[in-house]
């Protein structure tokens, strides 16, 4: 049975506009000699010209996402620290690079102690509580102002009704360039905060706070010098930093008097608690010993080394603080 024609709706030759936001692929059914001309290319290693430049802009895409990442976390810094419930915030900056009398021993690099924070500020933040200042930190501040670029900061958390003035400007005057956080290698944020005990937070997400002053001290410490590779002369740094903390600044008055016998005594021998290097041991001693009120009437060897840790000038504004 025959079938009735239909007419043709368009014509028999249509161009078709095809997007050009898209890379175009070569056609597969290409005749077969150019199908063995790219399988050889294939086979020698060499690549597609458009794939190289599909890897490159590839690469310049990553690259432009960790800079921007980088400055999306140096911003974030600037807004917002690990402990961003402040009501009243009172600031100071202080950044200095001038000449240090005290000499340490090896190098420190802040990436490997600290991690590589691509760009962005690395902030310690320190909560301490205003009864008990935390002098030995003074010290270490100023210690890490000669050696890096240090933007340091003070607050008053809401915990907290009023703080003197001396501990307000206790980290320094403002610095000029306080608002470029890009210009320095490190943060000291010191917040005065109603807690129990001195706690320490460097990175929320990769490590937990650090309590104790000793144990903060420690690891301010270790971004001037490291520790003593000796075990025997690490181990009497450390026992050294307990017994200020915890018998010369908190024991009784015998056991302040025991201790005095024994500072005495070791520096009969040496110039300095640890041995002929200034240390950690001093810096905590100092500051216990004016915390204990004791340095008065300290024998003749801790007079001597009194002086000594005075006449460093890193022990001023703690000094200032107890006076």
């Amino acid at each position: 049975m025959p079938m009735y024609q239909v007419k043709p709706i368009c014509g028999g030759h249509i161009k078709t506009d095809l997007p050009t936001c898209m890379y175009k692929l070569p056609n597969v059914h290409a005749q077969q000699g150019n199908s063995c001309t790219s399988e050889h290319a294939l086979q020698n290693g060499e690549v597609e010209p458009a794939v190289k430049a599909l890897e490159a802009r590839q690469d310049e895409i990553m690259r432009k996402l960790y800079e921007l990442k980088a400055a999306v976390e140096g911003l974030a810094k600037t807004v917002t620290t690990p402990d961003a419930d402040l009501d009243l915030t009172v600031s100071s900056s202080l950044s200095c690079q001038s000449s240090s009398s005290t000499t340490f021993r090896g190098a420190t690099d802040l990436d490997s102690l600290l991690g590589k924070d691509l760009g962005a500020l690395r902030d310690i933040v320190i909560n301490a509580n205003p009864a008990q200042p935390p002098t030995t930190l003074l010290v270490l501040h100023s210690l890490l102002c000669q050696r890096y670029r240090v933007l340091s900061t003070v607050h008053v958390h809401s915990s907290v009704a009023s703080v003197p003035q001396q501990l307000l400007s206790c980290l320094g005057p403002r610095h000029a360039d306080s608002y470029a956080r890009q210009m320095f290698q490190l943060g000291f944020t010191l917040i005065w905060k109603d807690v129990p005990k001195l706690q320490m937070k460097f990175s929320v997400q990769n490590m937990c706070p650090i309590e104790g002053e000793a144990n903060v001290a420690r690891f301010l410490f270790k971004l001037l010098a490291p520790y003593p590779s000796d075990p025997a002369l690490a181990t009497l740094v450390d026992s050294w930093v307990d017994i200020a903390f915890f018998q010369l600044a908190e024991g009784s008055a015998k056991e302040q008097a025991t201790v005095l016998r024994a500072l005495n005594s070791a520096l009969g021998r040496s110039a300095w608690l640890a041995g002929p290097e200034f240390s950690l041991a001093d810096i905590a001693g100092y500051c216990c010993l004016l915390q204990s009120g004791s340095a008065p009437s300290a024998p003749t060897h801790v007079q001597r080394w009194i002086k000594s840790c005075e006449n460093l000038g890193h022990f001023s504004p703690a000094k200032l603080l107890l006076q």
